[in-house]
Parts: C-alpha cells; sequence; structure tokens
C-alpha cells in the first residue's frame, strides 16, 4: 500500500494539442489517495469550445461529438479545485505540461491554484533520472543487442541506422519506405508559420510568439490593438519574411490557415 501522511491526488489531463497557454482541457481524470489506504476517483469530459483535431480524437478517442454536451471547465472549475484541496499532486509529466495547463485553465476561470508551494511526485522525472534512455537503451529495446563501442561516431551511426530499419518493422507496414516513421511526428493545430517559430498556427489563427504579445494575440488583434507594434516589427532586425507579414497586416492583408501542411 502507498505509504502516505497527507492526501494525494494523482492526476493526468487529456487535452486539444500540447501549447500550453492556449490549449483546453477534454477529460480531466484524479485519484485521491488517503492516508487511510482510501481511494477516490474524479472522471469527467470537458466540452473545449474550440475543435478537437483529428491527430488528438486519434490519440485520445474522445471527438468533438464526445463532449459537445459535456460542461465547460468554467462550469466544473469549484468542484475540481474542492477535490483537490490541500493535497500533494502526483502524474506523469505532470510538472511540465498538465499542471501549468490546469493552472492556466483554472486562471482562465478567474481562480487560482498553486500548485507550485506543494509537493510534486513527478514519475516520468524518477523513470529518466533512473532508467537509460540514450541511443545504448533504444539499441538493445529494438534491435536486442548491447551496442558496443558507444560513443564512437561510427558505432552509433550504424546502431542508428539499425534502429531506424526496427522501429519500420514494428510500427509499420512491410512495404512503406522510411517516410512512414515520419507519421510519428507529434504535429497538431500548433504549427509555426515560420522556420524561426516567430509565429504559429493554432486553431487556424495565427498567434506571435514573441515580445508583450507572446502567445496571447492573433497577428490580426495586434493589428487591430497595436499598430505601432507592428511597424516595429517591420523596421527591426527580424528576417525578410517576419517584416513582410507585419508590412501586409499593416495592410489588413492576413495570411490564411493552409488547407494542407507539408
Amino acid at each position: 500500500m502507498l505509504k502516505i501522511t497527507k492526501n494525494l491526488v494523482v492526476l493526468d489531463l487529456e487535452t486539444t494539442g500540447i501549447w500550453i497557454e492556449q490549449d483546453k482541457i477534454i477529460e480531466i481524470a484524479m485519484i485521491k489517495c488517503l492516508p487511510s489506504g482510501e481511494r477516490i476517483t474524479y472522471d469527467k469530459r470537458v466540452n473545449p469550445e474550440i475543435d478537437i483535431p483529428k491527430i488528438v480524437t486519434d490519440l485520445t478517442g474522445i471527438s468533438n461529438e464526445d463532449v459537445a454536451n459535456a460542461p465547460k471547465f468554467r462550469d466544473l472549475v469549484n468542484e475540481v479545485l474542492e477535490f483537490i484541496g490541500d493535497a500533494n499532486l502526483a502524474g506523469f509529466n505532470v510538472e511540465r505540461f498538465d499542471l501549468p495547463l490546469l493552472k492556466r485553465e483554472v486562471e482562465d476561470a478567474g481562480l487560482k491554484f498553486e500548485w507550485q508551494h506543494r509537493s510534486v511526485f513527478d514519475a516520468q522525472k524518477v523513470y529518466h533520472i533512473n532508467e537509460k534512455r540514450d541511443l545504448t537503451a533504444a539499441y538493445e529495446f529494438y534491435c536486442k543487442k548491447n551496442l558496443e563501442n558507444a560513443h564512437s561516431a561510427l558505432a552509433d551511426t550504424s546502431a542508428t541506422l539499425e534502429i531506424l530499419e526496427a522501429q519500420l518493422d514494428k510500427y509499420c507496414s512491410p512495404t512503406d519506405e522510411i517516410s512512414a516513421l515520419s507519421e510519428f511526428n507529434y504535429r497538431n493545430n500548433t504549427e509555426f508559420y515560420d522556420e524561426e517559430g516567430k509565429f504559429r498556427w493554432w486553431n487556424g489563427k495565427l498567434y506571435m510568439m514573441f515580445g508583450k504579445y507572446a502567445k496571447k494575440y492573433t497577428i490580426q488583434e495586434i493589428a487591430k490593438k497595436d499598430k505601432g507594434y507592428l511597424e516595429w516589427v517591420s523596421s527591426a532586425n527580424f528576417s525578410a519574411e517576419i517584416k513582410d507579414l507585419a508590412d501586409r497586416a499593416l495592410q489588413g492583408k492576413f495570411p490564411e490557415y493552409p488547407a494542407e501542411r507539408p
């Protein structure tokens, strides 16, 4: 039995994507562990009020239709916070993702969730510290071999090639080319507009990722709110692509989200 002296809430979020500042919760599950050994479960689907990308539906099995009649997070926030109470927290990758996103959702609902002041037990951190996740471990996992002369450039390169071949065999069909592995690149509706990542598509809208409006406002909103800022972008030390974007935005011309991304 898990030995604890204070309530512990283990939690996991399913979300519309992986952008903490913008993506939304579509399911929240928590298990509260009490020192007595009792365990209490909380599991609710949530209407994110935005579309769920197909790649997320494929991963989670949760579609727009599944959450159409579910409560919005702002309608659940009080019971979520009440369930957590003053408990310590745990999960897998919760420090980097689940807790920051939950904090933002709570704040968007007008309340506070100061998780940083609690004890947090992140199973992913423990796993990464205690179990190797390097090339040697991958070679052993996929190829069932020990990597001799690790950190020799040629040995590492040869091992990587064997791993790629093994991954093709494991995850793809026998007729697939190596391009099939590109499907395992988790790309959703948070793709970058430019090579430098200064602007990013999210939910069909283009957001600035730097400066005082970073991650909060679309290019259209900035053009309406602060044209002087776009004039500065147009004249500052940015790439020609970004300067052109700013110039066109000042003229009321905005890029449209591509129907297909490469």
